[in-house]
């Protein structure tokens, strides 16, 4: 049974083995953005801070890309889906930041949403043959390391612990909402 706290979010289990504890973590990571996230309007998610460029948008656009391109391109070998499949990176390498303020707020969840299901989906995939220490099946970097589905989801940790880092700014900028 999953215990919620008092802004919807799933409590990591306390005595749960590694991949209830690593996912759990995830799953509170990715439900505190939503809450940070949650009910903000389009000129809300675009509001900047300090001399940092960062929105809100940007946050959720960059971490729907990072889903799925961990869990979906890297862990599982696919090749990237819509919208980002048809990025000229090149041109520019941070697209997912600055394209999220031509996006609506429902198209922004949505899309993050969209991406968070189908990274649950590849991890459920992945533990079907395999365990947490099964490398991915591409390798991101040109050396050629893989690293382990254990790694992936540590890692997702930390990218969401960081950025919601800077949610709690930026939040707290646009009306004051505080909290971890």
């Amino acid at each position: 049974m999953t215990d919620f706290d008092e802004h919807g979010r799933p409590e990591p289990p306390m005595d749960g083995d590694e991949l209830a504890t690593l996912t759990g973590f995830l799953e509170w990571q990715r439900a505190t953005l939503g809450w940070k996230t949650a009910g903000l309007t389009a000129e809300q998610l675009n509001q900047t801070t300090a001399k940092s460029p960062m929105t809100l948008g940007g946050i959720l656009k960059h971490l729907a890309y990072v889903e799925q391109q961990w869990f979906h391109v890297v862990l599982l070998d696919r090749e990237p889906q819509e919208p980002w499949a048809s990025v000229d990176w090149e041109a520019d390498d941070d697209w997912d930041w600055h394209s999220a303020a031509d996006d609506t707020p429902e198209q922004l969840n949505a899309l993050w949403q969209a991406e968070v299901e189908r990274a649950r989906g590849a991890v459920a995939e992945a533990l079907e043959t395999g365990d947490l220490g099964q490398l991915s099946k591409r390798a991101p970097w040109p050396d050629g390391r893989r690293m382990s589905l254990r790694w992936i989801l540590t890692h997702m940790v930390e990218e969401y612990a960081r950025h919601n880092g800077h949610a709690d700014l930026i939040r707290e900028a646009i009306d004051g909402q505080v909290g971890e």
